[in-house]
């Protein structure tokens, strides 16, 4: 259960709205998740987390799915349940596959016990692996 009321559009300040109005357009879509509803009660932080997002999960170097997966690798190591979910759904509608999502689940899986492994052993990093 949330902590904060999810705000309803008729409840929403007129900055929220605006950035509201600016998420349908750039997603073309009238669906706002949750994650914005909750955002929405300090307009400041929504503008801010809504700018950010829109830059680093825009056009750049990397594959709009591989932006996905990563932030569901990252937020499966976080715990955030929200954004496994809505980023899993977001990576699906990119075009990933059954057989990919098992196979990111191996990779997480297998970095997070090997990311064990060498803390708990405290493995120096290889000089070689320090020169990039």
């Amino acid at each position: 259960m949330s902590t904060v009321r999810l705000l309803k559009d008729d409840e929403l300040p007129p900055e929220a709205k605006d950035v509201f109005a600016d998420i349908r357009a750039t997603r073309g879509s009238d669906f706002i998740n949750n994650f914005w509803r909750a955002l929405a009660h300090d307009p400041v932080l929504l503008k801010r987390t809504w700018e950010s997002v829109k830059q680093v999960m825009g056009k750049g170097a990397l594959d709009p799915m591989v932006k996905e997966l990563i932030y569901i690798a990252v937020s499966t190591v976080q715990g955030c349940e929200y954004c496994v979910r809505s980023h899993t759904a977001a990576a699906k509608a990119k075009g990933m596959t059954p057989d990919q999502h098992m196979e990111l689940a191996a990779v997480i899986g297998m970095a997070a016990e090997t990311n064990r492994l060498a803390t708990l052993f405290q493995v120096p990093v290889d000089s070689v692996f320090m020169e990039s």
